[in-house]
């Protein structure tokens, strides 16, 4: 084992979207960078800019346990974790079946979670680390046809509180970070799930009405990279960051609105 000289970031989901835009900003900002994410092809770009690409599913714990003796062999400590690996599983509750609804939560909770139970000890040891759970606007309020999206990230938010005021005696600070709409391929993986469980049932309505919701001009994915590297250059991080399309009124109602208010401010949408 060999310790690094530089700080050592482990991001997952690094093949697309923020986690990809997150890896490439950590690396121009001197990191040694472990981008993670099952889609190894499509990381070529920051494996030529510097980052060591592995093969990481977070629902596979044999590619969990190998990921992490990679890079304690190779750089002998972490020092950020960026948990951005994750999707949308969207289409009407009655419709989604379990299975899929499982895969959602191993994703976006318990992978996420065992990532983090590998990372602790190694952190715990330097008495320092800096993790980052990438969750939603989304954890904080509900959508039709989003429900185990939603659920996965209200989950997210818990799980995130619970971790943060443990493991602060040890040095760790653990941040949320809250994104809105982001130009990324999640959208129209949300709209194809939701097409291809709901669109032929008595949700039928509400699909066609989500779908048309979906290529709003949303933000680049370095809006949400600018949230981490904020964090991590202040000496006592936020605890919550958010950003992107509509984010900060929408959890401004959300604070203020009654449930039933923001019931109704809800299904306008999709009238």
């Amino acid at each position: 084992m060999t310790t690094s000289a530089k700080p050592v970031a482990l991001v997952t989901g690094a093949s697309s979207g923020m986690g990809k835009d997150i890896a490439g900003r950590l690396l121009a900002d001197g990191y040694e960078v472990y981008a993670g994410a099952r889609r190894l092809d499509r990381m070529a770009d920051l494996e030529r800019a510097g980052a060591r690409a592995l093969a990481l599913d977070v629902t596979a714990e044999q590619s969990i346990l190998e990921a992490f003796e990679q890079i304690i062999r190779m750089s002998g400590r972490i020092d950020v974790l960026v948990n951005a690996a994750g999707y949308g599983q969207y289409g009407a509750l009655e419709d989604v079946p379990i299975d899929e609804a499982r895969r959602q939560m191993e994703t976006n909770l318990f992978g996420l979670a065992r990532v983090v139970q590998l990372c602790l000890p190694i952190m715990r040891a330097q008495g320092s680390g800096r993790i980052f759970n990438i969750s939603s606007i989304g954890g904080k309020f509900a959508l039709p046809l989003g429900g185990w999206y939603h659920a996965s990230k209200f989950a997210l938010e818990g799980y995130s509180d619970a971790l943060r005021n443990e493991v602060r005696q040890f040095g760790i600070d653990v941040v949320v970070i809250e994104p809105g709409g982001i130009a990324s391929e999640w959208e129209s993986i949300a709209a194809d799930a939701a097409r291809q469980v709901s669109s032929s049932g008595p949700y039928s309505g509400m699909v066609e009405k989500f779908i048309k919701m979906q290529g709003r001009k949303a933000p680049p994915p370095s809006v949400v990279s600018d949230m981490v590297i904020k964090a991590l250059g202040a000496r006592r991080p936020a605890i919550r960051y958010s950003g992107g399309l509509a984010a900060r009124p929408l959890l401004f109602l959300r604070r203020h609105l009654s449930d039933r208010m923001f019931d109704r401010l809800t299904m306008l949408a999709f009238r």
